[in-house]
Protein backbone atom coordinates (compact mmCIF):
# COMPACT_ATOMS: atom_id res chain seq x y z
CA UNK A 1 0.00 0.00 0.00
CA UNK A 2 2.80 2.40 0.93
CA UNK A 3 4.72 1.58 -2.23
CA UNK A 4 1.71 2.42 -4.36
CA UNK A 5 1.13 5.68 -2.45
CA UNK A 6 4.79 6.66 -2.86
CA UNK A 7 4.67 5.80 -6.57
CA UNK A 8 1.56 7.93 -7.09
CA UNK A 9 3.12 10.76 -5.07
CA UNK A 10 6.27 10.61 -7.20
CA UNK A 11 4.15 10.64 -10.35
CA UNK A 12 2.25 13.73 -9.17
CA UNK A 13 5.52 15.45 -8.28
CA UNK A 14 6.90 14.63 -11.72
CA UNK A 15 3.76 15.99 -13.37
CA UNK A 16 4.02 19.17 -11.28
CA UNK A 17 7.60 19.65 -12.44
CA UNK A 18 6.53 19.05 -16.02
CA UNK A 19 3.78 21.66 -15.69
CA UNK A 20 6.25 24.15 -14.19
CA UNK A 21 8.63 23.49 -17.08
CA UNK A 22 5.77 23.97 -19.56
CA UNK A 23 4.91 27.26 -17.85
CA UNK A 24 8.52 28.42 -18.12
CA UNK A 25 8.56 27.46 -21.80
CA UNK A 26 5.35 29.37 -22.30
CA UNK A 27 6.70 32.51 -20.71
CA UNK A 28 10.17 32.40 -22.24
CA UNK A 29 9.38 31.15 -25.71
CA UNK A 30 5.92 32.68 -26.04
CA UNK A 31 4.09 29.54 -26.97
CA UNK A 32 0.64 30.10 -28.24
CA UNK A 33 -2.06 29.52 -25.63
CA UNK A 34 -3.71 26.81 -27.72
CA UNK A 35 -0.56 24.66 -27.78
CA UNK A 36 -0.07 25.13 -24.03
CA UNK A 37 -3.67 24.10 -23.28
CA UNK A 38 -3.39 21.15 -25.66
CA UNK A 39 -0.24 19.89 -23.93
CA UNK A 40 -1.89 20.08 -20.52
CA UNK A 41 -5.05 18.41 -21.83
CA UNK A 42 -3.06 15.55 -23.36
CA UNK A 43 -1.13 15.01 -20.12
CA UNK A 44 -4.24 14.92 -17.96
CA UNK A 45 -6.16 12.77 -20.45
CA UNK A 46 -3.32 10.23 -20.46
CA UNK A 47 -3.16 10.31 -16.67
CA UNK A 48 -6.93 9.85 -16.42
CA UNK A 49 -6.91 6.90 -18.81
CA UNK A 50 -4.00 5.27 -16.99
CA UNK A 51 -5.63 5.73 -13.56
CA UNK A 52 -8.97 4.51 -14.92
CA UNK A 53 -7.40 1.30 -16.16
CA UNK A 54 -5.48 0.77 -12.93
CA UNK A 55 -8.34 1.54 -10.52
CA UNK A 56 -11.26 -0.10 -12.34
CA UNK A 57 -12.01 -3.53 -10.87
CA UNK A 58 -11.82 -6.46 -13.23
CA UNK A 59 -15.08 -8.18 -14.03
CA UNK A 60 -15.55 -11.83 -13.28
CA UNK A 61 -16.52 -14.14 -16.10
CA UNK A 62 -20.28 -14.19 -16.70
CA UNK A 63 -20.53 -17.95 -16.36
CA UNK A 64 -19.68 -19.59 -13.06
CA UNK A 65 -17.64 -22.79 -13.15
CA UNK A 66 -17.65 -24.74 -9.91
CA UNK A 67 -14.24 -25.88 -8.67
CA UNK A 68 -14.67 -29.63 -8.98
CA UNK A 69 -11.14 -30.34 -7.75
CA UNK A 70 -11.88 -28.58 -4.46
CA UNK A 71 -15.15 -30.51 -4.12
CA UNK A 72 -13.31 -33.79 -4.64
CA UNK A 73 -10.43 -32.93 -2.32
CA UNK A 74 -12.80 -31.87 0.47
CA UNK A 75 -15.06 -34.88 -0.11
CA UNK A 76 -18.23 -32.82 -0.53
CA UNK A 77 -21.03 -34.96 -1.97
CA UNK A 78 -23.49 -33.78 -4.63
CA UNK A 79 -26.29 -33.60 -2.02
CA UNK A 80 -24.09 -31.53 0.28
CA UNK A 81 -23.41 -29.26 -2.69
CA UNK A 82 -27.16 -28.78 -3.14
CA UNK A 83 -27.48 -27.97 0.55
CA UNK A 84 -24.57 -25.51 0.30
CA UNK A 85 -26.24 -23.77 -2.65
CA UNK A 86 -29.44 -23.34 -0.68
CA UNK A 87 -27.49 -22.15 2.38
CA UNK A 88 -25.91 -19.46 0.21
CA UNK A 89 -29.40 -18.35 -0.83
CA UNK A 90 -30.24 -17.88 2.85
CA UNK A 91 -32.69 -20.76 3.16
CA UNK A 92 -33.51 -22.16 6.59
CA UNK A 93 -33.16 -25.87 7.38
CA UNK A 94 -36.90 -26.50 7.01
CA UNK A 95 -36.98 -24.76 3.63
CA UNK A 96 -33.97 -26.77 2.44
CA UNK A 97 -35.66 -29.97 3.64
CA UNK A 98 -38.84 -29.16 1.70
CA UNK A 99 -37.00 -28.23 -1.50
CA UNK A 100 -34.78 -31.32 -1.47
CA UNK A 101 -37.54 -33.61 -0.14
CA UNK A 102 -35.49 -34.79 2.85
CA UNK A 103 -36.01 -34.53 6.60
CA UNK A 104 -34.80 -31.51 8.60
CA UNK A 105 -32.53 -33.83 10.61
CA UNK A 106 -30.82 -34.91 7.39
CA UNK A 107 -30.31 -31.25 6.51
CA UNK A 108 -28.73 -30.68 9.94
CA UNK A 109 -26.40 -33.61 9.30
CA UNK A 110 -25.39 -32.24 5.88
CA UNK A 111 -24.82 -28.76 7.34
CA UNK A 112 -22.69 -30.17 10.17
CA UNK A 113 -20.59 -32.15 7.68
CA UNK A 114 -20.18 -29.05 5.51
CA UNK A 115 -18.98 -27.07 8.53
CA UNK A 116 -16.49 -29.82 9.32
CA UNK A 117 -15.22 -30.16 5.73
CA UNK A 118 -14.91 -26.40 5.20
CA UNK A 119 -13.47 -25.76 8.66
CA UNK A 120 -16.26 -23.33 9.51
CA UNK A 121 -18.16 -22.72 12.72
CA UNK A 122 -21.28 -21.03 11.30
CA UNK A 123 -23.22 -20.58 8.05
CA UNK A 124 -21.68 -17.24 7.16
CA UNK A 125 -18.15 -18.54 7.56
CA UNK A 126 -18.97 -21.68 5.56
CA UNK A 127 -20.40 -19.63 2.68
CA UNK A 128 -17.40 -17.28 2.70
CA UNK A 129 -14.94 -20.18 2.58
CA UNK A 130 -16.97 -21.88 -0.15
CA UNK A 131 -16.83 -18.69 -2.23
CA UNK A 132 -13.06 -18.43 -1.69
CA UNK A 133 -12.73 -21.98 -3.03
CA UNK A 134 -15.08 -21.16 -5.95
CA UNK A 135 -17.66 -23.67 -4.78
CA UNK A 136 -20.33 -20.95 -4.92
CA UNK A 137 -20.84 -18.06 -7.33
Amino acid sequence: MWRAALAYGALIALLSLLLAWLDWRHVTRMWSTEAYVLAIAVIFAALGLWLGVRLTPRRRPATFVRNERALASLGISPRETEVLDLLAQGAANKVIARRLDISPNTVKTHVARLFEKLGASNRTEAIAKARELRLLP
